[in-house]
């Protein structure tokens, strides 16, 4: 065991833990009610809510995940810059129409929102169930990078010994998460970004001037791992994947629903076009942090004798961590790995208070308990908040991780068919909701079957054109399907005379 590291590790570990039970009294409210909660009051300023996204969106998988890809794979790691900053644009256009709406009229999720603008509790129910099927391994793959952290620390890794420190971890987040709300993240996700920032920035100094600069790394990477593959025999192969995986996924990103609660949570719409002014610094981040990946393969870590075993055993997820232990001093492993650590527990706090939100405003309150008390409602929300928490910890111990990943890959086809009723509806009431819950269907289901196509273990679809082989991402064509099925079916339904125009807002309810 790294006993340097691990005292430091364990040190910051012990201080988040009491700022997160210290944050129920930060900017206190009423937290009977959920949106003091469950929003944190929607009093976050521009500097908070700039950490809360941030910290919600790039999380400890992220940390760990794309220095992985861009170890094994090469230059396809390197899509997730590209959606990163094309998702800006889209969510100064979109979110803060959102957010006035909502504030409005006391919409807690998007699918308050759905059920208002349209009335359809049934449309409003799909989106809260595919907002919580698709956040549950998101959840479970935080945990990944907290197991990858404590076996790099010594700890043991298998029986109960192993999964103890995870479970003491999932614990402590369970537990501040329910007497504090989204306040506890979002404290704590300014310590968590001042690590992450220490870290990365360290680590692209120093490991580059220790292996003689980027010439040198550069010149050790193959030139396949440099380049995606060129358009050949009409297959436009990894170019159009690439393309179209990284504008899905930017798409996706803002409709996950711990996005909207952090979006939804910001004190008004202005808060939120400036944090957006600077949440680019996350992207520049995240280049480093997928430049990491290029640095561990020239350096040859995953052959070191002292490193090979874990390697072994997290594979190429090792990369990270792997050049934290080779190349720094103890005590600096501790601050990095509790880096990972804490960004895991933030996203996954703000995860599980999302999907509580849903599950108590659209199922519980909408069809179990329509009369609940509002402190019967945040009760509830809390304790499910508990359930989420321990399925993503139940799913992690006992089923393997491919099985986390697979759903994963699944998560952002699923978020993208909830784009049409939530995007369509802050700007125009042509659609009907029989229409928009018809195209989600179809949607859904083929994005499901392209996937188990490959086993449930790639993201792309070949489409075969007049002798083109156009591959891309499954979402993006999933959507496309969506939203033609939804136009066809609403262009029918107003033909027939049986659309539903009801509408619980106005056009003044958009402008604030």
């Amino acid at each position: 065991m790294n006993v340097v590291a691990s005292t430091v590790f364990i040190g910051l570990f012990v201080f988040i833990t009491i700022l997160g039970f210290a944050s129920a009294h930060w900017r206190k409210g009423d937290m009977a009610h959920l949106h003091e909660w469950g929003l944190g009051g929607r009093r976050f300023g521009a500097w908070i809510s700039w950490f809360l996204i941030g910290g919600d969106l790039y999380t400890a998988y992220t940390f760990i995940a794309v220095p992985a890809l861009v170890f094994g794979a090469g230059a396809l790691g390197f899509f997730a810059l590209p959606y990163t900053v094309v998702v800006y644009p889209m969510v100064f256009a979109i979110l803060p129409r959102l957010w006035v709406v909502a504030r409005k009229h006391n919409y807690v999720t998007a699918s308050d929102f759905v059920a208002g603008r349209f009335n359809s509790p049934a449309l409003a129910l799909a989106i809260a169930v595919t907002g919580i099927v698709a956040t549950m391994p998101y959840i479970a793959l935080q945990l990944v990078g907290i197991q990858v952290v404590i076996g790099g620390l010594g700890f043991p890794t298998h029986g109960f010994v192993g999964e103890l420190p995870l479970i003491i971890a999932f614990t402590v987040l369970a537990v501040f998460t329910y007497t504090s709300g989204l306040r506890a993240p979002a404290s704590i996700a300014v310590v968590k970004d001042l690590l992450v920032y220490i870290t990365i920035i360290a680590m692209i100094v120093i490991i580059p001037i220790k292996m003689g600069g980027f010439g040198n790394i550069f010149a050790a990477i193959p030139k396949d791992h440099l380049l995606l593959p060129p358009v050949k025999d009409g297959n436009t192969g990894m170019i159009s994947f690439y393309t179209t995986l990284a504008f899905g996924s930017a798409l996706a990103l803002m409709f996950y629903p711990h996005a909207t609660t952090a979006v939804l949570a910001a004190k008004g719409p202005n808060t939120l076009r400036r944090n957006w002014v600077f949440l680019p610094a996350y992207s520049f981040l995240l280049g480093l942090i997928a430049m990491l990946g290029y640095v561990a393969y020239a350096s040859g870590i995953d052959k070191l004798p002292e490193l090979a075993p874990y390697f072994a055993q997290y594979k190429a997820q090792f990369a990270m961590p792997g050049l934290l232990l080779h190349f720094f001093p103890s005590w600096f492993v501790g601050v990095g790995f509790a880096a990972v650590a804490i960004g895991a527990l933030v996203p996954a706090a703000i995860m599980s208070i999302a999907a509580a939100n849903l599950f108590t405003r659209n199922i519980y309150k909408a069809y179990i308990k329509p009369d609940c008390t509002i402190q019967q409602e945040t009760s509830m929300a809390k304790t499910f908040s508990l359930v989420v928490k321990f399925g993503a910890l139940m799913f992690i111990l006992f089923l393997p991780l491919t099985y986390a990943i697979q759903l994963q890959l699944l998560g952002g086809i699923l978020i993208l068919q909830t784009l049409p009723a939530i995007v369509s509806g802050i700007y125009t009431r042509w659609f009907d909701s029989k229409a928009l819950l018809l195209g989600w269907a179809i949607g859904l289901g083929w994005g499901i079957w392209a996937a188990s196509l490959t086993g449930f273990q790639k993201s792309a679809y070949a489409l075969h054109i007049g002798g083109m082989v156009i591959p891309a991402y499954i979402g993006l064509y999933a959507l496309i399907i969506n939203l033609v099925v939804a136009v066809l079916a609403n262009v029918a339904i107003r033909k027939l005379g049986m659309g539903n125009n009801a509408d619980a807002t106005v056009a003044a309810d958009y402008v604030g």
